[in-house]
């Protein structure tokens, strides 16, 4: 079996006289750009399968916990408020710091006490509370895309209403991409082409047999070279039907850079065979090389965009696959130092006394944030 040749693909200055040519150069531009996308979707790959398990078995039990200890403080502070011991101030203060716990955790997910504790300490309904919100903004959306939503949404929680919501606007996309697409298609057939169009066009479809049969050129001397059938010996068919796996993968996605470094692999190229590339076929490679760079980039965005997607992360916000992991460890030692906090202070409100001392903090808190944020 031959040994892999681990050459990468480049064109070198030291075996010819003068110095690379523009085209040259671009080449070797876009194999670099190519290699460094290439690393960085192997470190997403990487990155974002160890992310997604130590975020499943670590970051997500230990959320809910927080939100366990949580909902035990607001007990306590329940518990506390009918107690002897607090002024009329001190337990209007407490009142509402547990209606604001409580319509935080609510938000979470359902919860008959919470419901109960919420409404006594708000004076107000948390169910009637939510209806009205949601209905107010299902009334917004609707006068804003100019869309209605139904009737059979009156009675929708909030990610059905969204879930529905999204299926309709893309829906609409849909339409309104069909509809400009036949639109155009008809300007088009109504529009007489001017000769200087119709150059263009015969150009531009001439320059893309060119780059195909550039492509394709590459391709038919590795099948030639790998073709299975033509192999008598058992082990070398077997290397043969996986290289030529690779090459028919390689040809279906356009990827000219795996098809060349087959071709250094099977020491069917050489470096003076890479220095000697001629300059038109060159320009049909660098052509074929733009079009994967975008196509790598594109890749790259989508992987990202389904990332933030699946941990709840803004769509504008910045991921990169080198700081996921450090940001989620950040993320679970803060997380870690709550949990004691929260543990530390749901055995102290047992004392009426630490109860006292934490009112009087928590009020020049809240009064200090404008009264936007609570303690926790």
């Amino acid at each position: 079996m031959k040994k892999s040749i681990q050459q990468a693909v480049t064109i070198s200055d030291t075996q010819q006289s003068g110095p690379l040519s523009a085209a040259q150069q671009r080449f070797n531009d876009l194999i670099a750009k190519i290699e460094t996308r290439r690393a960085r979707l192997l470190e997403w790959e990487k990155n974002s399968s160890d992310f997604q398990k130590k975020y499943a078995e670590q970051f997500i039990p230990l959320d809910q916990e927080l939100r366990d200890l949580n909902i035990q403080i607001i007990h306590r502070l329940h518990e506390a408020w009918s107690q002897k011991g607090l002024t009329k101030g001190e337990r209007v203060a407490l009142s509402d710091i547990i209606a604001d716990m409580a319509f935080a955790l609510l938000r979470y997910g359902d919860n008959a006490e919470l419901k109960l504790i919420y409404n006594q300490h708000s004076g107000s309904d948390y169910d009637g509370e939510a209806r009205a919100e949601l209905d107010d903004m299902k009334q917004a959306m609707e006068e804003a895309l100019d869309i209605d939503l139904g009737e059979e949404l009156d009675n929708a929680s909030p990610e059905e209403m969204m879930e529905k919501l999204q299926a309709m606007l893309d829906e609409k996309e849909r339409e309104y991409l069909a509809a400009e697409q036949a639109r155009e298609e008809a300007r088009r057939a109504s529009r007489k082409k001017s000769a200087r169009q119709q150059a263009a066009e015969t150009k531009k479809e001439a320059e893309r047999t060119e780059l195909s049969k550039s492509l394709r050129e590459v391709y038919r001397k590795l099948a030639s070279a790998l073709h299975p059938d033509r192999e008598p010996d058992a082990s070398e068919r077997e290397r043969k039907t996986t290289l030529m796996q690779q090459v028919n993968q390689a040809y279906e996605k356009n990827d000219l850079l795996r098809l060349l470094e087959l071709q250094l692999e099977l020491e069917h190229i050489d470096q003076h065979a890479l220095n000697g590339i001629n300059e038109e076929r060159l320009a049909h490679y660098n052509q074929i090389l733009k079009e994967q760079l975008g196509e790598l980039d594109q890749e790259i965005r989508d992987v990202e965009m389904h990332f933030k997607h699946s941990f709840g992360l803004s769509p504008h916000a910045r991921v990169n696959p080198a700081t996921i992991l450090r940001n989620l460890n950040k993320d679970l030692t803060i997380m870690r130092d709550d949990r004691q906090d929260l543990r530390a202070r749901l055995a102290a409100f047992g004392e009426i006394q630490y109860l006292k001392v934490w009112l009087k903090r928590a009020k020049r808190q809240r009064a200090r944030l404008g009264d936007e944020d609570g303690p926790y």
